[in-house]
């Protein structure tokens, strides 16, 4: 099944993206070995030199490294990649907040919002959910 791009972002760019998801989650672990572009690019449905691309701006964003014989490998630099994690929940949040904004919504209704959210369950795992935290 290919991927679902967007119109108004290059295809490489939206797929540099995904997989730098698919980094911080842990599909693709510190030091391990990186699908071939080949493989990546049947994944996706799209040309391998797209994949390409969105690989060599991984590699730029040292996100991933090559080694001659044996392929692409993602960054043993775990700090690194927890610092990807973090810049990209700011991301969504800072998103999220602004759409919230757009709806008229102050700072206050916004955190009571995300805290009824949470607390109601609407939250996959949050407060009041198995897997939760409890405070």
């Amino acid at each position: 099944m290919a991927w679902q791009f967007e119109n108004g972002q290059p295809i490489y760019l939206q797929l540099a993206s995904e997989l730098k998801k698919r980094i911080v989650r842990g599909l693709y672990g510190p030091g391990s070995r990186f699908p071939a572009v080949r493989e990546l690019a049947m994944e996706a449905g799209v040309n391998p030199n797209t994949v390409q691309r969105a690989l060599s701006q991984l590699e730029t964003e040292e996100l991933l490294f090559t080694q001659r014989t044996s392929g692409r490998f993602v960054t043993e630099d775990v700090y690194k990649i927890a610092r990807l994690r973090e810049e990209l929940a700011r991301q969504y949040i800072r998103e999220l907040w602004e759409k919230l904004e757009g709806l008229g919504m102050n700072a206050q209704e916004i955190e009571n919002a995300l805290r009824s959210a949470a607390e109601t369950g609407l939250i996959p795992g949050g407060p009041g959910q198995e897997g939760g935290e409890t405070t």
